[in-house]
C-alpha cells in the first residue's frame, strides 16, 4: 500500500482498544462519585471525532450528555457544569490552546476531566484528572479518538443496564485493528481512482447521515480543507434538501458516506437524487467492508471508524496526486491567530 506502514498501523490502533478497561475505570469512578452529566468538549477536529458516541447516548441512555466547543463554554459557561459533571476532552496533541483553558475551566467548576490525548508529557495530559494517552498522528488519530469514545458510552451503557453488553463489544473491537489493515488492502485499488476524482474536481458537497455524518465533516473541513485546501461544503444528509440541492447540476462533484446505522435511508435518499443530476457522484459505503467477527450490532457502531479507515487510503494517493503533503500549511500553527 502506498506510503502506509502496517505494522505501525496495527500498533496505534491495538492501543486504542487496550485502553477500554482504563477509560472504564475513569468512568465508573466518576458515575459512582455521583456524576449526574457528561461533557464532550474539543476543538476543531478532535470534538468532531466525539459526535458518534454523542449521537448513541443521546439516543440509548438518559444519562444527560452535553457537547459544546471549547472555546464557547469558556466564554458563555453553562448551568449543567459542576462539580458532579464528567468532562471528556480529546486532543492530539494534548496542548490545544481552547482545550487547555477549557479544562481550567472546567475543573475551577469542580467537574472531573477526562483527557484522550496522542502525547504524554502536555498539558491536558498532566493537568486532567485522568488522561489516557494512546500515541497516535494525524493519518490515525480517528480511529483512535473513535474508538476511546465509544469506551466512554459503552462503560455508562453498562452503569446504568441500558446496554449492549460491554465486554462482549470489547472483546469484538479488539480484533479490529487488525480487521481494519484488511480493509485498507482492500480498498487500495479503489482509493488511487476515489482520490483522482477528489483532484479533479476544485469544490465538493461532502454529506452523510447518522454516525457517519462527523466522518464526513470531518474530511471535509480538516483533511479536504485545512491539509488539501480544497473547497468543500459538508452538509447532513437530513438537510441536503433544504438548500444544497439545488447547487447540484452536471459537473458539480457530490461525496457521500454511507454508515450502517438506521440513518442509512437519508444517505440513500441522497444517493438516488444526485444520480438523475450530476455525473461526478462519489460514494464510500461501510457495508462494502468484509469484517468476518464482528456482529450487526458491533458494524452499526464502527461505521465512522471503517470510513475514516479507508478514507486515510484516499488521502495518501491524493496528496501525491496534488504535489501537495498533508502536513502543508499556509497559517495553522504557523502564524498567531
Amino acid at each position: 500500500m502506498l506510503n502506509f506502514d502496517e505494522q505501525r498501523y496495527i500498533r496505534i490502533q491495538s492501543g486504542a482498544t487496550a485502553t477500554a478497561e482504563q477509560i472504564h475505570a475513569a468512568i465508573q469512578v466518576g458515575l459512582l462519585a455521583g456524576a449526574e452529566n457528561l461533557f464532550f468538549l474539543g476543538t476543531g477536529g478532535a470534538a468532531i471525532l466525539m459526535q458518534p458516541t454523542l449521537q448513541l447516548l443521546q439516543r440509548r441512555s438518559t444519562f444527560p450528555v452535553f457537547e459544546d466547543s471549547s472555546a464557547e463554554l469558556v466564554l458563555a459557561g453553562s448551568r449543567h457544569l459542576g462539580p458532579r459533571s464528567i468532562v471528556v476532552i480529546p486532543s492530539l496533541s494534548g496542548t490545544t490552546a481552547e482545550s487547555v483553558e477549557a479544562l481550567a475551566f472546567c475543573k475551577a467548576r469542580g467537574a472531573t476531566v477526562l483527557a484522550l490525548v496522542g502525547h504524554g508529557g502536555t498539558p491536558l495530559a498532566e493537568q486532567a484528572d485522568h488522561a489516557i494517552v494512546n500515541f497516535a498522528e494525524d493519518d490515525t488519530s480517528c480511529e483512535s479518538f473513535y474508538l476511546q469514545s465509544l469506551f466512554v458510552a459503552l462503560s455508562i451503557l453498562e452503569h446504568r443496564g441500558e446496554g449492549p453488553d460491554r465486554a462482549a463489544t470489547v472483546a469484538e473491537l479488539d480484533r479490529l485493528p487488525e480487521l481494519l489493515v484488511g480493509l485498507k488492502r482492500d480498498f487500495e485499488p479503489e482509493a488511487d481512482a476515489f482520490a483522482r476524482a477528489l483532484a479533479a474536481t476544485p469544490y465538493h458537497i461532502v454529506t452523510a447521515a447518522g454516525s457517519a455524518w462527523p466522518q464526513a465533516f470531518y474530511y471535509g473541513m480538516c483533511i479536504l480543507e485545512e491539509m488539501q485546501w480544497i473547497r468543500t461544503r459538508p452538509v447532513h444528509a437530513s438537510d441536503f434538501f433544504h438548500g444544497t440541492l439545488e447547487l447540484v447540476e452536471p459537473g458539480v462533484s457530490v461525496v457521500l458516506l454511507k454508515g450502517e446505522d438506521e440513518h442509512r435511508p437519508l444517505a440513500e435518499r441522497v444517493e438516488r437524487f444526485a444520480r438523475q443530476y450530476t455525473d461526478r457522484l462519489l460514494v464510500l459505503d461501510a457495508a462494502r467492508f468484509a469484517l468476518p467477527g464482528l456482529s450487526p450490532e458491533v458494524r452499526a457502531l464502527v461505521s465512522p471508524i471503517l470510513l475514516a479507515a479507508a478514507l486515510e487510503r484516499v488521502s495518501a494517493h491524493l496528496e501525491v496526486l496534488t504535489d501537495h503533503p498533508l502536513t502543508t500549511r499556509r497559517y495553522y500553527k504557523r502564524v498567531a491567530y
